[in-house]
């Protein structure tokens, strides 16, 4: 395995040293579960399948040690009879089941080894590996036609308190196979061809944006080559993070820094339809009183590729619920932009933002979360025609209470082979315990009619307080 280390750290880091960061660290704190993955066909049945996280469930009575449900797709989409409970104690997933591991905190799809099965990899930011502890580690687990199977451990960097695996993402496509694995201070990639024992062609370890955060891939140039794309730590003077895009020690990452906008969270999809990827960051934070960026309630950023990529040094598109034709007002706690996904709900060719915003008050309920979906268009401002729905919506399961989050994480992905994309969206304490929801995709938008829900009982795990399930925000 040929092994790249960026350059000692340079005045870049020492600038980011430099800043004022927000006083609380990941090492304080348990880290949030990542947003639910884009759907892809695990089992090579032809139909795509979800991956709940559920990081804080207890697995024989170790608290939060932590798992993942796989419900798998088909003709009438998914359904609690066809799934999968995988945890560190099932057969063929590496090392062993411990409490507050956290096994799920993060979750990525992609056919890594490119046998036609779309493989998962995940993230547990707090497992000790050998005696350092909550240094974090990241498993691959192989589709095959019976599923899940079988799994190895991906090479990720050791430290105390590092909590690899906080966030994952990863990418198959014509120039092969790539995984980012985010640990508290740096990121490492893994790049194809990966063997069946989890051994990647190269590792490079990103230590030129440090405070990592998240990660998330796209194309924004249209060559269908990986653009990855990460995402800082909160940082002073700014109401979230840094948002970086191909950075690399080789040229200066902040000539790779998205400039004029800030956030914690990240998707790539084509907002406008001119066959580009476009990077949207959730913006959730209130501004600082210093700070530059942010908006109350929350924003959304939005930066257009084109053939040349990003326009680094333009200020990009901001979204918030003040804007026009966004339903609701920004109004303090609101975290709109907590989680965003991108995909053309309406099939028109150009995609949809959607958005989560689950500090929402619905009435006289506050944080019980809404959804907000905002339409792609060729030009002009974003905005018009937005919707949102909430446990509130007629159709939708459930009821609006206090404290749900409803919309703390969003995905979308067509699961029944219809050609129309399904909403699935987690509230992170539901009952306590967590939620997820899915939406069929209709004509325009989402038929909240025909969704459904699933709560732990359904899924065979355990109710506990601080399930998570559907993933949550992160810290």
């Amino acid at each position: 395995m040929t092994t790249r280390r960026s350059r000692t750290r340079t005045a870049t880091l020492a600038a980011l040293a430099a800043m004022t960061f927000a006083a609380s660290t990941l090492a304080g704190g348990p880290a949030g579960a990542a947003p639910v993955p884009v759907p892809q066909d695990i089992n090579g049945d032809g139909y795509r399948d979800v991956v709940l996280p559920a990081p804080g469930a207890s697995v024989k009575g170790r608290w939060a040690a932590g798992a993942v449900v796989v419900l798998y797709g088909s003709a009438k989409g998914v359904s609690a009879a066809k799934r999968a409970v995988i945890t560190q104690d099932s057969p063929g997933v590496p090392r062993t089941a411990e409490a507050n591991d956290r096994f799920g905190a993060s979750s990525a799809i992609a056919d890594l080894d490119k046998d036609g099965y779309a493989d998962v990899v995940v993230g547990i930011p707090y497992e000790s590996v050998g005696t350092t502890q909550a240094a974090g580690s990241t498993v691959v687990l192989w589709g095959s036609r019976n599923g899940l199977v079988s799994g190895a451990a991906l090479p990720t960097r050791v430290e105390r308190n590092g909590n690899a695996g906080r966030d994952v993402a990863a990418w198959s496509g014509p120039d092969g196979a790539q995984v980012l694995v985010v640990n508290n201070n740096t990121t490492t990639r893994l790049t194809g061809p990966f063997t069946r024992a989890g051994k990647p062609k190269s590792t490079y370890l990103h230590d030129e944006t440090g405070w990592m955060r998240s990660a998330s891939y796209g194309d924004v140039n249209g060559d269908k080559a990986a653009d990855r794309v990460l995402v800082t730590g909160r940082m002073g003077g700014l109401s979230g993070g840094y948002a970086f895009v191909n950075s690399s020690m080789e040229v200066s990452p902040f000539d790779r820094r998205m400039t004029g906008g800030d956030g914690l969270t990240s998707a790539v999809g084509d907002v406008n339809g001119d066959g580009y990827g476009d990077l949207v960051v959730g913006d959730p934070d209130e501004p600082t009183a210093e700070g530059r960026w942010g908006r109350l309630g929350g924003a959304v950023h939005v930066w257009f590729g084109s053939a040349k990529g990003l326009a680094y040094d333009r200020a990009p598109l901001t979204l918030h619920q003040d804007t026009t034709g966004v339903p609701g007002s920004g109004e303090r706690g609101d975290a709109f932009g907590s989680s965003v996904a991108v995909a053309d709900l309406d099939r028109d060719g150009k995609a949809e933002i959607i958005v989560g915003a689950p500090g929402e008050a619905i009435g006289t309920k506050s944080t019980a979360g809404t959804v907000v979906v905002v339409p792609g268009r060729a030009t002009g401002a974003l905005g018009a025609g937005s919707y949102s729905f909430s446990q509130d919506t007629a159709g939708v399961p459930g009821s609006v209470e206090a404290e749900d989050q409803f919309g703390s994480t969003v995905s979308a992905g067509d699961l029944n082979r219809d050609g129309r994309p399904d909403l699935v969206v987690g509230a992170a304490w539901e009952n306590g315990s967590g939620g997820v929801w899915v939406l069929p995709g209709g004509a325009s938008k989402p038929v909240y009619a025909s969704s459904v829900s699933f709560g732990p009982g359904g899924l065979g795990l355990p109710g506990n307080s601080g399930l998570l399930l559907g993933g949550d925000l992160q810290s």
